[in-house]
């Protein structure tokens, strides 16, 4: 008899390659996954670093300088007394809070007004009037100073109005009017925009009149928008230099005094506690603009009816009146600083010449300082978009360090509680310190790009925020279950979903960094002068002229900039989302 072994057979060798292959794809995917989280925690840490670097550093640092003696001993309490014992200061902080109010109590009801008829009325060419209205986001803020010097200065065209006294509290209101109109308008037309039609159909019905039901009705429902803007508008006035720095004259306000003690005066200690002040009632509106946020109730229910306004001849006929005052005094400062400047004097010469536009003869930077902008209007765009929108990416839709992830929401909401005269400053500071390994990014573009990207971090990253939370999660947990990398998802899926938003944030850095004066004005090197801060030098040097033209020649190429961009994106849109379509069309 032949005997049969005990032992096991030998498995085929085509089973045992199977098997291997098996846990060789298994601990390939494994490996994957391991490097796609290293990845993604290393890009983390990454843009904590940015963020620490170009916000928590200058902050700690303008911190510092003011409650720390030369020889980095606690100072206390002494910097601030000595600054309010100042005979000049407490009457200062009283101009710059009260021309700040007015200015608020004036732009928001103006705004309201406008939004409203475009949002409830059936005036015509809507669409032209909401850009007018948004006409003055495409300027620096001189550009209403110079303006108001043409038009109500001591060769103005309108000087017997005022006596030529535009130099002070009424040239900073009217130029402020102008330069935050945009910017109360943009809120109070997302406030206006939506409106349960019920309750209009109700207040009809009861025979309630159209000021009662705008006072009981529309009014209420917009209140928290009229209490955002009024604090938006309070905040960028009492920050702004720009308007006072050209129109204000002896009414010295805090933003100007701070520029002055550190440009003119080299008083950095002084300069940082102006800018810590200037901190205070910026976080107070930004936290005020929270608290009522968290108590504004949703105006619109399942239930809910869109309110389309009917026609009405006479509430139209009032409302596209107001609409044409307010455009024509936006284009009539626009269109008198732009055509001074091209006449030769302004206004007793008006002969047509490019003369002012010769800037390498004049004071101020000359051509390298538009050309310094565009570039730092692209490094910003391009460098902003990929590192504001992956940023927002990871922290909504990537897990992994708990701790970190809230961390950066803080610090990417820090900035919009930042006014930009404070950051510059703070910039200064930390990169001008010898001791500080970044010094060498001292005067470079490479640190004015960093200082933008900050300084308009918030309105962009919550631009993306709001996009990807309207993107489904199981587009990652699908990416997760199918083993495909989340970085590859994110190119290949959540971009192109996203690129509305991304080409919108694209426009806002680039129009943005184009007209900053504030974030940048003591960052710069004579050859990286940037064309905003040309323009205030040229005014200094009495060039009112070749200052109106620098300003003419931001204006248009921010609007130029995005007419093309809508144009280009808007073919881009079409192509990378024709998915969307349906089949057939």
């Amino acid at each position: 008899m032949t005997m049969q072994s005990s032992l096991p057979s030998p498995a085929p060798a085509s089973a045992i390659s199977s098997d291997d292959a098996q846990r060789t794809r298994a601990v390939a995917t494994a490996s994957q996954a391991d490097r796609s989280q290293w990845l993604l925690a290393a890009l983390k840490w990454l843009l904590l670093a940015l963020l620490l670097v170009g916000l928590a550093g200058p902050l700690l640092f303008i911190l510092g300088q003011a409650v720390l003696t030369p020889q980095g001993n606690w100072a206390g309490t002494q910097p601030f007394v000595t600054l309010f014992s100042n005979i000049n200061f407490l009457p200062m902080l009283g101009r710059s809070l009260w021309v700040s109010a007015i200015t608020a109590l004036v732009t928001v009801p103006l705004a309201y007004l406008f939004a409203y008829a475009l949002q409830r009325t059936c005036i015509p060419f809507k669409g032209l009037w909401r850009g007018i209205g948004l006409l003055p986001l495409l300027a620096p803020s001189l550009l209403p100073g110079i303006a108001l010097i043409y038009l109500f200065g001591n060769q103005g065209l309108f000087k017997e109005w005022m006596d030529g006294s535009i130099y002070g509290f009424w040239g900073i209101l009217l130029g402020e009017v102008f330069y935050t109109f945009p910017h109360a308008l943009m809120i109070l037309l997302s406030a206006l925009s939506q409106a349960d039609g019920r309750l209009y159909d109700a207040a009809s019905a009861m025979g309630a009149s159209r000021w009662r039901t705008f006072m009981t009705v529309t009014l209420p429902a917009t209140r928290y928008g009229v209490f955002g803007a009024l604090c938006l508008v309070f905040t960028l006035t009492i920050t702004d230099f720009g308007v006072p720095k050209i129109t204000g004259g002896a009414y010295s306000v805090l933003a100007v005094e701070a520029y002055k003690a550190v440009v003119g005066q080299q008083q950095f200690g002084r300069g940082a506690l102006i800018g810590l002040l200037l901190l205070v009632p910026a976080l107070l509106t930004f936290a005020l603009d929270n608290w009522l946020q968290r108590r504004q109730r949703a105006n619109m229910s399942s239930r809910s009816e869109a309110y389309m306004p009917r026609p009405d001849w006479r509430r139209d006929s009032v409302n596209l009146l107001a609409v044409l005052l307010v455009a024509a005094a936006i284009l009539m400062m626009i269109v008198v600083a732009m055509g001074a400047s091209v006449v030769k004097l302004w206004p007793y010469n008006l002969q047509l010449t490019l003369q002012h536009y010769d800037f390498d003869n004049m004071d101020g930077g000359g051509w390298l300082a538009y050309f310094n902008s565009l570039k730092l209007a692209c490094g910003t765009s391009v460098a902003g978009t990929i590192v504001i929108f992956s940023g927002a990416w990871l922290m909504e839709k990537t897990r992994g360090q708990a701790w970190l992830t809230p961390l950066l929401r803080m610090l990417g909401f820090l900035p919009m509680a930042v006014p930009g005269l404070v950051l510059g400053l703070g910039s200064l500071l930390f990169f001008n310190h010898p001791a500080n390994p970044f010094n060498f990014l001292y005067g470079t573009m490479t640190l004015l790009v960093i200082c933008s990207v900050v300084h308009f971090y918030t309105t962009a990253h919550l631009t993306a925020v709001t996009a990807l939370k309207q993107l489904d999660p199981e587009f990652e947990a699908a990416s997760l279950s199918l083993k495909v990398p989340l970085v590859k998802t994110f190119l290949r899926v959540t971009v192109p979903l996203c690129l509305p938003q991304l080409l919108e944030i694209f426009r806002y850095l680039f129009v943005s960094s184009m007209t900053t004066v504030s974030a940048v004005i003591f960052l710069y090197r004579p050859d990286t002068v940037l064309a905003s801060v040309a323009v205030l030098n040229m005014d200094d040097a009495g060039d009112v002229g070749p200052a109106a033209a620098m300003s003419t020649l931001i204006l248009l190429t921010s609007a130029a900039a995005s007419l093309l961009m809508h144009a280009g994106g808007s073919r881009w849109l079409a192509r990378a989302q024709a998915w969307r379509r349906p089949r057939g069309h």
